[in-house]
């Protein structure tokens, strides 16, 4: 069993900037491919971003080059830097963790563990 908390969600203004993050306890974190979904209301859990246990990262298309996400094994933590916000980034964030290979990175199906979200607000 894995145990994550997010933290570090809140209001910002549009451009402004936010980083999230993610705590792991348990049977740990540097064994597990990590990674951020986020869910909009009425709107599908979308992928974010995820970094492997090795250090792959994968991210989704609409955070390229905005968000940045970072792992420290030492203290079983993830981070999801986000930069350069926009009001569509508003949604809850959950972080996740699962056993999982790169190419498989963006589905949600490959993640066995979840955090109960941050809420991420951005306005215009």
């Amino acid at each position: 069993q894995v145990q994550l908390v997010e933290s570090g969600g809140g209001l910002v203004q549009a451009g402004g900037s936010l980083r999230l993050s993610c705590a792991a306890s348990g049977r740990t974190g540097s064994t597990y491919t990590m990674g951020w979904f986020r869910q909009a209301p009425g709107k599908e859990r979308d992928f974010v971003a995820a970094i492997g246990r090795n250090g792959n990262i994968y991210y989704g298309d609409s955070v390229k080059g905005r968000f940045t996400i970072s792992r420290d094994n030492d203290k079983d933590t993830m981070y999801l830097q986000m930069d350069r916000l926009r009001p569509e980034d508003t949604a809850v964030y959950y972080c996740a963790a699962g056993i999982t290979t790169y190419q498989y990175y963006a589905y949600r199906g490959s993640y066995d563990y979840w955090g109960q979200g941050t809420q991420v607000t951005v306005s215009s």
